[in-house]
Formats: C-alpha cells, structure tokens, sequence
C-alpha cells in the first residue's frame, strides 16, 4: 500500500469517528508505515479471534450466527477482520474512544430524529390497551419488520441488472427471456402450493396397516423428489432464500415417520437447486452463473433418472422404504452439496468472478472427500469456460468483451486526447481498473499482471496495429494453478516487449525527454542566453499586455540561431503564460490533501499583476502513445523545474546588469559613500549564492538523476517501468531542488525578493547617478567657445568627479540609502542563515543528504559555521527545556 493509500485511509477513518485535533492523519501513517508485516491471518488466529469476539459480544449467539452467515457467503477479508477487531477489544483506550464517540453520534442522531418529527405523536388515549390490540399491532410491526428483511422479487431483481447493463452497453441490449417462461410456473419443476386443498378430505394414513403406510409414503416420497406434493406430505410455502420444510401426516406410524424425515432434506434440497437454476439461468445474471446452472442441470438429469428408476421398481412392488433410503444415499450427498452452493451464490449474490471463488474455495475446502472435491472441480470447470474466454481476449488482443460485467478489469469511457489537456486526467490508470470483488481467488496473485497485459496490447492496437500473442493457447481452470500462471506469464512478457518496443524504437521515447531535458531543464545554454536577451523587453511587460504571438516568433527565432536548430522535436515547443507565480503554484500543488488546500485554493489574487517573467513557462506537444508517459502531470513538473530555475537565471542576470552598470563609476572618486563597498560585497554574496544554487541544481542534482533514469530505461522490461523511473525522475528533482517542501521554499523566495529589491535600489540609484552625469555634461556643452572647453577639459573632469561625489553624499544622506544597504544586507544574511539551519535539519534528521552539498558550497571558507552552530545549540537547549 502506497503512502498515499495510507494518508487517504486513516483521513477517511479518522472523519468517520469524527476525531478533531492533534496531528490528524499525519501522527498515524508513521507508526503504520513502521508496525506493518506482511503477516498473513492463518485459520487457527482467525478460529481464536472468533471464540474472543464471541466471548466479548453481549450476544455471542448473534455474532456467531452473522459470522456464519457472512462466512457463507464467501465474504472476503472476513477472517482479517474479525483479527482485526479481537486486537481492538484488547486496547481498553481505543475501547473507551470508541463508546464514547457512538454515544455522541446516538445522542446526536436522537436530537435530529425529535426535530424532524416533531409533528408527529403518539394518540394519548387514558385506557390501557387491550390484549388483542396489542397482538394485532405486534403482527403488524412483525409484517414490516419481515417485508422491509425480505429480498427483492426475482423479477425486480431482474430488471435492475437489466438497467445497469443495458445502460453500460446502450447499442447492445442484452437478450430477455420471453414473460411466459417466469408466468408458468409448471415449468419451473419446483413445488406448487396451493392455499386451499384440492379433492374430497382423504382418509388419515395413520389408521392404514403399517404396510399400507409405507406403500403410500413410498409413492409421496417419489413424488416429492422430484418437486411434486404428495397425499400425506406437503410441500410449505417459502419466503425468498429459506430451505423448503414440508408437512408430514401426524397420524403416520412413528418408525415410518422417522424414515420419511431422513429422506426429506433431498426434497428440500432439489426445490433449492431448482430455484436456483430457474433464477439464474436468465440472461441477467451473467455467463458464469448460466454455465454453472447448466452443470447442475446435467447433474439434476442424473437425479431425475435415478428418481425414474426408483418409480419403475415401485410399480414392481418391490421399493420400501428402506430400500429408497438406500438408493437415495449416494445422491444425497451431492444433493447437498449443490444445495450449499446454490444457497451461498444466492445468498451472497453472486456474479462472475465472485461465483468462481466460492466454487474455488469450495474445492480446497473439499481436500479430504474426493467425491465432494471432484463434484466441485466439474461445476468449477463448467462455470469458468465463459470467464476464461473473456480472459484470453484481454490478454491475447486487448478487447474487452463483456457484457454482463463479470470480467475482472473494467473499461472507463477516456478520451486519450485529454492527457494533455487535463491535469487529473489519469488515462493509463483509470481506463481500465480492476474491480476487487470480481477477481477469482485463484487469480487473486496474477490480477496486476493480466491488467497490465491487456492493457499493453490495447495502446498498440489504438495506434493501429492489430496484435496477437503468437504463444496464444486456451485457458483452462485446474486445481495445478501453474498452467494458467504460465500462459498469462508469457502472454504479459510479450505484450511488454511489444509496447515496450514500440516506444523505444519506432516513437523514439528517450530521444523525446532528451528535446524535453534541452528545454525544460535548461541543458542549451546558448539557446537561453539568446532567448533571454530577445525577449528581455518583452518580459518585462505585465503579462496582460504581451503578445503571445510575438513571443513565439523570438522562440523560433532563437532555436534556429543556437545549437537546438539540430533538434527535430524543436517544432514542439511552445510558449506557455501561466495565471500563477511558480511559488503559488507550487504551494498550491503541495497544499492537496491537506487541511490549507481550500485556504490556498480560494485565496484572493493578488493585487499586482504578473510580470511575463514571472508567468513564463515552455509547453510541449505530445501526441499518443508517448503521452502516456509525457502526460500532462508529468509536463506540470517539468515546468515547475523550468520556472524555478528560470526565475534564478533572472535573479542572476539582475545581479550581473548591476555589475555592469555601476563599473563605470569606479573612475570616480566616491570615497565619501560608506555604502558603497558595501552595496558591492552585497551584490557579489548574493550573486555567489544564485550561482551555486543553479550549479547544485543542474550538476548536483539533474544531471547525476538523468544520468540514473537513462540507464534504468535501458534496462526496463516493460511500460510500467519506463513510468516509474520518469515519475522518481521528477520527484527527486523535485524533492532536491527544495520544490517540495513548503518552509524551504518560502525561505527561498524571500531570498529571491530580496535579490530582486536590492538589484531595483540599485538600478535606481545608477540611473540617477546617469542623469545627472548627463545633466553635468549637458551644462559643460553650453559654453561658448568650443576652444575654452578643449582647454579646460581636465579642469570640467575634475569638476564632475566633485560634483557627482558631493550629489552621492547628498543622495544618501536624503534618502538613507546607508542604512537601506545595511537593512538589505541583514535581510539577506538572516534569510541566508535560517535557509542554511533547515537545509542542516533536514538533511540529519530526513537523511537528505544531496542538500548538505548546499551548505558545504555557500559555506566554503566557514563564515556561516559558527553561527549555524550557535543556532544549532540554541535548539537544542530549548527542545531540552
């Protein structure tokens, strides 16, 4: 179970009991993450849980009869979680917990229940009520007690199964049997009870000779096997799923008595077995069920012949009733034993593979009676011919053909084409899925596998290539499991080699991510610095007022005037304006499944719109079948990877312009301003952070990753594989680059903001400085003579270095711009340090060790040392506190 499954199931347990506070989910999937085993419920815990629970139970008799009950209808997990609940009544905290919250929920349902029936009360009447009253109401609440108890009618039943199907299948309604076959019920061959007696009242058989007795219960006998009543032995009426009873003579000689009652339960047990074959032999019901009633139609006939013979003997005067018994003990037996079965498909409605693994369970259970085990293996056989069909379409073409929903794997109506437009859209796992209930037990190990198959061989088929397993050979059902094992293992091997193949070779799969890696992660460095110094203008603009179009244009114009011209895929490439900053988007995607995901979701906008450098990203166009793999999530990641290192890119290229703007004022003389060397060490200790973030990021982390994936592709036997080294691709990137983790992240992009703001003062501040250079200059050209400024021109030099040296005083003195650096510099210190002490934290305590080689970069001559240690004493003297 995946970490996610985890975290969903205890959030579901937890609303449920309605637990509020605490850690919530999060304190729970540790401890079960730790605590799980793969211990398997043996059947001796399982036997020893149930004597605990029965023990524990106020009314041992009702749970042991429902755990019978649920036991007979094949109910899978039963003995786990009867396990499961004995180790609950053991922890008397969980026990206490749990008392209290179903009182809450009681006491809460009762206070709903008196608000909504509030106009409703009892007559109040001040005689008591009479005896006879209060029988007539008693029958009264027992009919709706039994009638709301009661299963539905057969042919309501019917036509629900009729609906569900024809809806799931609107082209190809599934055929009906005609009304006539349900209306008649002569046809069925099962007991017909009248309400009143037909014919003159007989003579009581009981004042008959004892001879006399046995020839007439002889001749009921024959008739009630074979779903007929008799003179002095009646069939009763049934109610749904209950056994048949019958009614026999009072007045009949004890000794005979006792002789009919053994024979009886094969009555009962034949209008059981026939009741079932007539139910299910409908068309709604399935193919399973249909083959398995045709079985048991083939063993009925080998009965009804029995029951044949035995009436001949009895014309011949020479069957008693012992004789019968005799005959009838060796179809007794089988009798019962398809009653069971009929009763427990019944019982647990039973469709598909559901029916095949009570049959399967039926046949282990049989181990020590060859006679039972070999009757269960022939209905077993039978009923799994038309599964097994639909088995090796799936597996050996990728068609799924089924009608009546028996089939293991279910078929969602996707549209492929939406993998690149929707980000949830999950194709490659929600297409087709496998439904729990209907796996067979026997197949229980090999479901993934045969999902996979099918599932293989259909993305071929889609690109239009019909497929068939060379190695396709019939499936039969076998207590020898390794002969089905074996066809689905080679129908799977081949189904991955060809898809597999497929990708690789004729969709050339990793010559894609190459283009994809060029890109996205920055791997064409002339491409970027062109494409960057292109669009610098463009970028700069509020992202409402770019042209898309225009931006497109300077994208081809810079791929076809770098390295990437030789790229083929470069046509794919696209440009991508994004509604959010990448620190919304990422908080926003960081933030599902947790308690902050509608605070973040429905949080207002900001006010300042976005600039393009902030809303830029690459698109990619992806057609079928490669978007299974470049789905949308999956280019979602990409352009998180891209737009953070982008925005860096950025960051560093502010800090280089300032560089570059501000040399030329080194020719000046600007002693006076204490700031200024300041502002410049500033500016080189932030650029020598951007820079070594980018070289952790793209040599640290990107490329050794790329580098692993590579080879796991060479490797990979099949699709699945080829997802799940991309997926751990983009998740480690993810992860090290500090894109997943919430409080790194907000510390990284007040780091990045505050680069941003100083590079602003600082462009402010040079432009000024140019102004009124320009102005000093402007002034000098104004005097008359052009030889008395040739002449005093290292005089009107040194006047400007005066002059612009006495305006910087002036500037900072005005505006406080020392102490503006200085707020800057702490800023950025404080940030720089507190990301330092939880890149330390995390690498020690989450065993990130890839990010330790930030601090060992940033920190190379040991300035932040003593104080990381400091901070790091700090902590732990107040966690020991």
């Amino acid at each position: 179970m995946s970490e996610f499954r985890i975290h969903h199931d205890v959030n579901e347990l937890l609303s449920l009991l309605h637990v509020r506070g605490g850690d919530g989910a999060e304190g729970y999937i540790d401890l079960l993450q730790k605590h799980r085993t793969p211990y398997v419920t043996t059947t001796v815990s399982a036997h020893s849980a149930k004597v605990k629970l029965a023990e524990f139970s106020k009314t041992p008799e009702d749970f042991l009869r429902k755990y019978e009950e649920l036991k007979s209808k094949n109910v899978r997990n039963l003995d786990p979680l009867v396990y499961l609940l004995s180790k609950l009544c053991e922890d008397k905290e969980t026990l206490q917990f749990l008392q209290q919250n179903a009182k809450e929920r009681s006491e809460s349902s009762a206070n709903t229940t008196s608000t909504t029936t509030t106009s409703y009360s009892l007559p109040q009447t001040s005689t008591k009520m009479s005896m006879q009253e209060l029988d007539e109401l008693r029958k009264k609440l027992g009919n709706v007690t039994a009638s709301s108890n009661a299963p539905l009618p057969a042919e309501v039943t019917r036509k629900m199964l009729r609906d569900k199907h024809n809806k799931k299948n609107p082209t190809q309604p599934n055929p009906v049997f005609p009304n006539w076959v349900y209306d008649r019920p002569a046809l069925i061959g099962d007991f017909i009870t009248s309400p009143t007696p037909q014919g003159e009242p007989a003579v009581p058989v009981g004042t008959l000779p004892l001879g006399t007795q046995e020839q007439a219960l002889v001749e009921d006998l024959l008739f009630v096997l074979i779903g007929v009543d008799g003179r002095d032995i009646t069939a009763q009426p049934v109610l749904g799923r209950q056994n048949r009873s019958f009614i026999v003579d009072p007045t009949l000689d004890m000794s005979v008595k006792e002789l009919v009652n053994r024979i009886l339960p094969v009555a009962s047990y034949y209008s059981t077995i026939t009741r079932f074959i007539e139910e299910k032999s409908s068309f709604e019901y399935g193919q399973v069920n249909h083959a398995l009633t045709a079985a048991m139609r083939t063993l009925m006939k080998e009965y009804l012949i029995l029951v044949t013979q035995l009436e001949h003997l009895q014309r011949q005067g020479l069957l008693s009733l012992q004789k019968l018994w005799f005959y009838i003990q060796p179809t007794m037996r089988t009798m019962e034993i398809l009653s069971s079965i009929a009763s427990s498909v019944d019982k647990g409605e039973c469709m598909g593979g559901s029916t095949l693994s009570l049959l399967h369970d039926r046949t282990f259970n049989y181990t020590g009676d060859s006679q039972a085990q070999e009757l269960c293996l022939y209905l077993t056989k039978a009923a799994s011919v038309p599964y097994f069909e639909i088995l090796e379409k799936w597996i050996y073409r990728g068609i799924i053909k089924d009608p009546y929903s028996e089939f293991m794997v279910e078929e969602h109506e996707l549209q492929k084409e939406k993998i690149q437009e929707d980000y949830n859209d999950k194709y490659w796992d929600q297409r087709y899925t496998i439904v729990q209930h209907r796996i067979p037990s026997f197949l229980q190990k090999m479901a993934d596998k045969i999902l996979s198959t099918g599932k293989y061989l259909n993305v071929v088929r889609e690109c239009g290539r019909d497929v068939t397993c060379p190695d396709a050979k019939e499936v039969l059902y076998t207590l020898k499991e390794r002969a089905y094992v074996e066809q689905i293992e080679k129908a799977y091997n081949y189904a991955s080699k060809v898809l597999l193949d497929f990708l690789m070779e004729e969709k050339e799969l990793v010559s894609r991510l190459r283009s994809i890696k060029h890109y996205f992660l920055m791997d064409k460095g002339d491409f970027f610095v062109h494409f960057m110094d292109l669009t610098e203008e463009e970028m700069k603009k509020p992202v409402d007022d770019i042209v898309p179009p225009r931006l497109e244009a300077l994208l081809e114009l810079a791929l076809r005037m770098s390295t990437a011209n030789t790229d083929p895929f470069k046509d794919d490439l696209k440009i991508d304006l994004m509604p959010h900053d990448v620190i919304t988007q990422l908080l926003r995607v960081l933030a599902i499944e947790t308690k902050q995901e509608k605070a973040i979701i429905n949080a207002d906008p900001p006010d300042v719109a976005l600039s393009g450098l902030e809303a830029f990203s690459f698109d990619y166009i992806v057609k079928w079948p490669l978007s299974l793999i470049i789905n949308r999530k999956a280019l979602t990641r990409y352009q998180m990877l891209f737009r953070h290192m982008f925005y860096c890119k950025h960051v560093e290229r502010l800090l280089c312009n300032v560089w570059i703007s501000n040399k030329d004022f080194r020719q000046y003389s600007l002693h006076s301003a204490k700031w200024f060397a300041t502002a410049f060490a500033l500016r080189q200790r932030m650029l020598n952070f951007v820079q070594n973030i980018q070289y952790y990021m793209m040599f640290e982390v990107m490329e050794p990753t790329w580098h692993v994936m590579e080879n796991n592709l060479k490797m990979a036997s099949n699709i699945d594989d080829v997802l799940c080294h991309h997926t751990s691709f983009l998740d480690n990137c993810l992860k090290d680059c500090m894109l997943t983790n919430p409080e790194l992240l907000r510390i990284f992009s007040k780091l990045m903001s505050v680069c941003v703001m100083f590079t602003n003062c600082m462009q402010r501040f040079t432009q000024s400085m140019r102004l009124e250079r320009l102005s000093m200059e402007q002034g000098t050209m104004d005097e008359p003579s052009a030889q008395s400024e040739q002449a005093d021109e290292p005089e009107k030099k040194r006047l400007t270095t005066k002059f612009l040296a006495d305006h910087a005083d002036s500037l900072q003195t005005d505006a406080s711009f020392e102490a503006t650096i200085s707020k800057f510099d702490s800023n950025f210190s404080m940030l720089l340090l507190d990301l330092l002490d939880k890149l330390s934290i995390y690498s020690t305590n989450d065993c990130e060790h890839s990010m330790i080689s930030i601090i060992y970069r940033l920190d190379f001559n040991g300035f932040y040392t003593e104080r990381l240690e400091r901070m790091a004493i700090e902590r732990s003297q107040k966690a020991a506190a």
